[in-house]
């Protein structure tokens, strides 16, 4: 502890170093980024003609390192502190004739202009540069002018950091601005966490001479897992994507010591588009009892699953993780934007990743099994896509369920994890039944309104959507077709219905309100929040007949605002059932004008016997997994 500064300013006396070196002795002393960490970077850059200087050398081994395994001989030491020059000078004198030590303050070096092709800092900027205070930036400011100075045109400044934020930037600020070249790489760790959490950079600055009026700057950033670099446009996103890497180790080490209380969601990136390819949760179970086999695993959520609520919330997944066996269980999903080659390419591609996730007290070279349902990655097909002024950007999707069934998606990719519309793909066959009259608000793909149009071939529909571009989606995508009995009403469904109580109430048997929030900083996604109002709900309530039904369907995951909700309901409509959707935020509310429409449950269910009797006549399409009678036991009276 008394090797340490009594303030970050002593990093830049040669009092101070003096002092450190006589007490620390002959051991090398290295603040971070070992020779063997930082070797595959520095041999692309240093060639063995090189006349290489390294500014603060201390009495780290990197020089003596370099000199040894041939990479260049022609190196040239300094540093502020006598000692250790006296030092290294006495280590290195008669075993690298070639190599020297000279006590000299970089900030006023002797050399003269473009004597040197590399210039090599390691540690050095991130002792001067302690904090943003005038002197101190101003110290900086004299130390880069130097560097460029006595560094060729072409040549190369390698400076090891930390990367700090305020580092970082200054450093590549300064150089940019000068024309420039700079590449920041990530160097590959060396697997001891308990050595040094973060990880280190090298920031490769390449000498050009500025030209006025030149080609705008560029910046890149090499991740360690690959050699070929990306083009950052600024200096914030060069900030950022460092950041970003920080990050990620503090959570790996921290991941790697201790359980998560909580679980952990990370976005892993494509290399060549920067998109997320794939999103992953850390769930760990401490209720599952530990044996050498089930400390972890990895479970692939197959693809158009991911909103599914065993993998798309954090109750599912808990419950995933706890039947599964295993102390962790990393989740991981699939990104609709992106191509995968099937489970096995999926799993070389991971698996270095994920065991840099793993629990604390995973033994030595541990299989670690991947998981899948069925044991494949699902099927899912981008139909189409396109942007929306009103809607933004969408997609049209099928994907695989259980078995052998497919649906066909609407999402909306601001809310991305929220399936917007589902059908299942199937052939129809029409019911007969008495005269409807139906409004539904909101097309979405349009597969309410088809089900009531192709089953009830006495339904008369009218629907009512304000972006057309979803009317486009829905008959080109979804089967969806307008006729006789259904017709679209392009306009907001506000308007259209406060139109229709003024001029013709008491119409509609049935009033369907199907419509989604785009303000996505209210706690309720559907419907908005002007369409739940008193005055607007008195205005549904006028346009329905005595005996009809107004349905609708509530996604809130705010309590005290739900409950506002439907306290505004019971204002307006005295009867009020509702049906929760296992495994879903969804409320299906269904609403009448008169306590006197109340059924009990054995006429409910008398009803829902014979229409489910009429809907599975031979020849006609019906999903046996759904009993409707069994479904209205989860209906209950508000």
């Amino acid at each position: 502890m008394e090797l340490l500064p009594r303030s970050p300013g002593e990093f830049g006396s040669a009092r101070y170093w003096d002092r450190f070196f006589r007490q620390r002795g002959q051991r090398p002393f290295e603040w971070y980024g070992a020779f063997p960490e930082l070797c595959p970077v520095l041999q692309k850059y240093v060639r063995p003609r090189d006349k290489v200087l390294v500014v603060g050398c201390g009495n780290s081994e990197l020089s003596e390192q370099m000199y040894d395994v041939g990479m260049c001989e022609d190196i040239v030491n300094i540093d502020i502190s006598d000692a250790v020059i006296r030092q290294m000078q006495e280590r290195s004198g008669s075993k690298r004739p070639k190599m020297s030590y000279l006590l000299m303050d970089m900030l006023q070096m002797d050399f003269p202009d473009a004597h040197f092709q590399v210039v090599l800092d390691k540690g050095t900027l991130d002792a001067v540069l302690t904090d943003e205070e005038e002197a101190t930036l101003a110290k900086v400011d004299k130390m880069f002018a130097e560097i460029s100075r006595v560094l060729q045109v072409g040549g190369r400044y390698f400076c090891v950091s930390l990367a700090q934020t305020h580092v970082l930037k200054k450093a590549v600020k300064y150089f940019s601005q000068e024309g420039w070249v700079v590449r920041v790489h990530q160097v590959a760790g060396s697997g001891d966490k308990q050595q040094f959490v973060l990880p280190v950079f090298v920031y490769v600055m390449t000498k050009f001479r500025k030209i006025p009026g030149s080609a705008p700057q560029i910046l890149e950033i090499c991740p360690e897992e690959q050699d070929k670099p990306m083009r950052v446009e600024s200096v914030e996103r060069l900030v950022a994507a460092v950041k970003d890497r920080q990050h990620y180790a503090l959570l790996c080490s921290q991941l790697s010591k201790t359980p998560c209380g909580e679980q952990v969601s990370l976005d892993l990136c494509d290399k060549e588009s920067g998109r997320p390819r794939y999103t992953l949760h850390v769930v760990d179970s401490p209720l599952v009892k530990p044996s050498r086999d089930n400390h972890f695993a990895i479970f692939i959520i197959p693809q158009g699953r991911e909103t599914e609520w065993l993998f798309g919330t954090e109750e599912g997944r808990r419950q995933l993780a706890t039947s599964a066996g295993f102390g962790r269980l990393v989740t991981v999903a699939l990104h609709r934007e992106q191509h995968y080659e099937g489970m096995a390419g999926i799993q070389a591609e991971l698996s270095g990743k994920v065991m840099e996730l793993a629990p604390p007290g995973l033994p030595a070279r541990q299989q670690v099994p991947f998981l899948s349902v069925g044991g494949d990655i699902g099927v899912r097909t981008v139909r189409h896509r396109d942007t929306s002024p009103l809607s933004g950007e969408y997609v049209v999707e099928d994907v695989k369920g259980d078995g052998t069934c497919y649906f066909r998606r609407l999402v909306f990719l601001c809310n991305r994890n929220v399936v917007q519309s589902e059908a299942r793909l199937l052939a129809r066959t029409p019911l007969t039944g008495a005269l409807l009259a139906v409004l539904v608000v909101g097309l979405g793909g349009g597969s309410l309104p088809l089900f009531v149009h192709d089953y009830f071939s006495q339904a008369r529909v009218a629907v009512v959507e304000i972006d057309p571009s979803m009317l486009e989606v829905a008959t080109r995508w979804f089967g969806f077709s307008q006729g006789d009995r259904m017709r679209v009403h392009i306009s907001d469904g506000l308007d259209y219905v406060a139109k229709l109580a003024a001029e013709a109430p008491a119409q509609y048997d049935a009033i369907m309100f199907d419509v989604d929030s785009k303000d996505l900083t209210v706690g309720m996604s559907c419907p908005p929040p002007a369409f739940v109002e008193k005055p607007f709900l008195q205005k549904v309530k006028t346009i329905l007949k005595p005996e009809g039904v107004f349905v609708l369907n509530l996604v809130c995951r705010d309590a005290q605002l739900k409950e506002s909700v439907l306290a505004t309901l019971r204002e307006v409509f005295p009867l009020l059932y509702a049906r929760c959707i296992e495994g879903e935020v969804n409320e299906i509310l269904f609403c009448q004008p008169s306590p006197k429409g109340r059924q009990d449950p054995a006429e409910l269910g008398a009803r829902a016997r014979a229409l489910e009797g009429a809907l599975r006549q031979p020849g006609r399409p019906w999903d046996s997994s759904y009993v409707l009678a069994d479904m209205l036991q989860a209906v209950k009276i508000l």
